[in-house]
């Protein structure tokens, strides 16, 4: 076959309309496009959309958000910029974003002059008189002359320093030990505690009279307490009860033997109260200091924390484990109503989704010391919690009105 030949075969093979380079011209509207391939977001650009969230409420608003108010799409964003603030790294990465100054550390006053001179708001000036609380009723404390009997020189006390020191032998020789205080029912005559370092003998237990509080009749018991000291003091027992919570006191317990004797062959174990700290690298979880979850299961904690990271209970995070209590006759649904009850005015209130895309609402989370959440527990345990809620401002259990 010559060339002319083969030219020809040539030709007459090629299909009109596939100058591909004529096509291209012609696709006004683009469709032969390829489309770019999205960039992937990086967590850098994670952490400046985050921050950018943060700077459009303050240009909206005109302030900073709080990370302690009870909105919670506020509160998200204030806890966001706590948590940028406390990483130097951040603060780093996001400086060509910070056109309010966010990111800038406040020079410390140099002196008390200066912090008055810097009070552009006048925060601290009282022309108004509000700081003034003179008029106000004084709130009673636990040490108030009415609510705790005073202490006065122990008559007879010479009969009482030898048990004092018996009992001080007995500890050292290890037949007897310290155990955290369990509960009001263990005040009885004859035991023996520690308050605030000093052991303390309860003698006697009064008869038992009815006393209104809080419109509501409860029965009380004045105590002979003698202190080794040599002091003596006849508060309510529930008095004494409390002044243990709070100061963590401890119990003399013979080793072997639990103090209160008061799991029998008709009590069954219920399950554990458990504390759980969170692992949560989410800032407006982490940057929550004393956040607990206070909870109840039937099985070990171990197991029921087992797939906590993929839970929205727990947060969906790690957990730790802080306290475990072995508990006996208790019903999880009045340990709920309880903590719901006393720490309302803490609970956690956020929102978390599930791996189906679920809402959900941790309803057992909740910021309170830890020796408060545990006085909070032994008092569950004992039943006097019923008659006490917490109070936030004083960081404390208090005795309902």
């Amino acid at each position: 076959m010559s060339t002319g030949e083969v030219d020809a075969v040539t030709d007459e093979a090629a299909v009109p309309g596939l100058d591909f380079q004529s096509l291209l011209d012609s696709d006004v509207d683009g469709l032969l496009d390829v489309a770019e391939k999205p960039k992937k977001v990086t967590s850098n650009d994670r952490l400046e959309r985050a921050f950018l969230e943060v700077v459009e409420f303050r240009r909206t608003h005109d302030r900073l958000p709080s990370s302690t108010t009870r909105e919670i799409a506020e509160r998200k964003l204030g806890a966001r910029l706590d948590g940028i603030l406390a990483n130097e790294d951040k603060i780093a990465a996001l400086k060509h974003l910070d056109e309010f100054g966010l990111l800038d550390a406040p020079e410390p006053p140099a002196s008390i002059d200066d912090l008055l001179d810097s009070d552009d708001f006048d925060l601290l000036g009282d022309e108004s008189g509000l700081l003034d609380v003179s008029d106000l009723p004084q709130r009673k404390t636990p040490d108030a002359p009415d609510s705790v009997a005073k202490r006065k020189k122990a008559e007879g006390f010479e009969a009482f320093e030898p048990l004092f020191k018996a009992q001080h032998a007995e500890l050292a020789a290890g037949t007897y030990r310290l155990i955290p205080f369990p509960g009001v029912r263990t005040i009885e005559a004859g035991r023996f505690f520690v308050l605030n370092g000093v052991m303390l003998f309860v003698a006697e237990v009064g008869e038992t009279t009815i006393a209104v509080v809080g419109g509501k009749q409860e029965q009380k018991q004045r105590l002979r307490v003698i202190f080794e000291n040599g002091t003596e003091s006849s508060m309510y027992r529930q008095s004494l009860s409390i002044r243990l919570h709070e100061a963590e006191g401890q119990a003399l317990a013979q080793v072997g033997l639990d103090l209160a004797g008061d799991v029998g062959d008709e009590d069954s174990e219920s399950g554990h109260i458990y504390v759980l700290r969170s692992r949560s690298e989410d800032p407006q979880i982490a940057s929550l200091e004393d956040l607990y979850k206070i909870g109840f299961s039937t099985t070990t904690v171990e197991k029921r924390i087992a797939n906590a990271a993929k839970s929205p209970t727990y947060l969906m995070a790690p957990v730790e484990i802080v306290a475990d209590y072995r508990t006996y006759n208790l019903k999880p649904s009045a340990l709920e109503h309880l903590l719901h009850r006393v720490f309302a005015e803490v609970r956690l209130d956020i929102s978390q989704i599930d791996a189906k895309g679920r809402t959900y609402d941790p309803s057992e989370w909740f910021v309170a010391p830890i020796n408060v959440v545990n006085q909070a527990i032994t008092m569950i345990m004992s039943g006097e919690i019923v008659d006490y809620v917490y109070d936030a401002a004083a960081q404390r259990l208090v005795e309902l009105a």
